[in-house]
C-alpha cells in the first residue's frame, strides 16, 4: 500500500486527521481499492458497543468543517474545505442551481426539493420529507433527487442528529441534516467555487487523487470523479 493510504482509523481524531490530510476520503469501499474509511477502520471502531465511525460522522463534519454527502458513485464521502470548492465547481460546471434549471439542465422535481431545502437549511431529512409531502402516497423521488443534488455539489449533509427518548438518551441511527454549501460555508463560498474554470478544477482534483493513489490510472480516477 502506498504511504498516503497507510493509516488506521481507531479514534475520531484519526478520522479527522485522515480527512484533513487526504482532502477527499470516501466512507465506503468503491472502485478505487484502499480508498475508503471502511478499508482502514479498526474493528473496535466499526460495529461495537462503543461509539465508532458511524457515530463520529457528525462530529467530524463539524470539527473538520468539511463537506459530507453522496459525492462519488452514489456513495458518501468527506471532502475538506480546501477541496470542496473545486469539487462543486467541476460538478456544477459553472452553474448555480437557478441557472442550471433555467437552462433546462435540472428537473422540476429537483428544483422543488432544492428550493424547499434552501429556504429551511439546515434542516433534518424528516422535516424535509414532511414539509414537501414526500413518502408513501405523496411526492415521489426524494432519495433520487437528493442524491443527484449532492453529486452536483448543491447540497451537503451538515450533521447527523440523534433522536432522544423521554429520559434524554440517544437512540437509533443519526438523522441526516441537510444544507447548501453556501449556507454551510458562508458568503465567501460562491467566490471560492467560481473563481476557476470547471476544467481547471477537474485538473486539480485529478492531481490530488494521483498524489493519494499514484498507481491508479488516469481513466480510473476520471471515472471515479464522474
Amino acid at each position: 500500500m502506498n504511504a498516503a493510504l497507510d493509516f488506521t482509523v481507531a479514534t475520531k481524531d484519526d478520522l479527522i486527521h485522515a480527512v484533513q490530510r487526504l482532502g477527499i476520503l470516501p466512507f465506503f469501499r468503491n472502485s478505487l481499492p484502499g480508498f475508503s474509511v471502511e478499508e482502514h477502520v479498526a474493528p473496535s471502531a466499526w460495529f461495537s458497543d462503543e461509539p465508532g465511525v458511524w457515530e463520529w460522522k457528525g462530529p467530524v463534519i463539524q470539527e473538520a468543517c468539511c463537506a459530507y454527502g453522496k459525492f462519488f458513485e452514489k456513495k458518501a464521502a468527506f471532502i475538506s474545505p480546501e477541496w470542496f470548492p473545486d469539487f462543486a465547481n467541476y460538478r456544477r460546471d459553472g452553474y448555480d442551481f437557478d441557472a442550471r434549471f433555467d437552462d433546462g439542465l435540472a428537473s422540476y422535481r429537483d428544483k422543488q426539493l432544492f428550493d424547499l431545502l434552501d429556504a429551511r437549511a439546515p434542516v433534518l431529512s424528516k422535516a424535509l420529507k414532511r414539509e414537501g409531502n414526500y413518502g408513501k402516497g405523496g411526492v415521489p423521488g426524494f432519495d433520487t433527487s437528493m442524491t443527484r443534488l449532492q453529486a452536483q455539489g448543491y447540497v451537503v449533509i451538515s450533521d447527523f442528529v440523534y433522536m432522544r427518548d423521554r429520559y434524554g438518551r440517544e437512540y437509533g441511527w443519526g438523522v441526516a441534516e441537510y444544507s447548501t454549501p453556501e449556507k454551510r460555508f458562508g458568503p465567501a463560498f460562491p467566490d471560492a467555487v467560481y473563481r476557476r474554470q470547471p476544467e481547471e478544477s477537474l485538473c486539480r482534483l485529478l492531481e490530488q487523487l494521483h498524489t493519494i493513489l499514484p498507481d491508479a490510472s488516469d481513466k480510473a480516477l476520471r471515472r471515479f470523479l464522474g
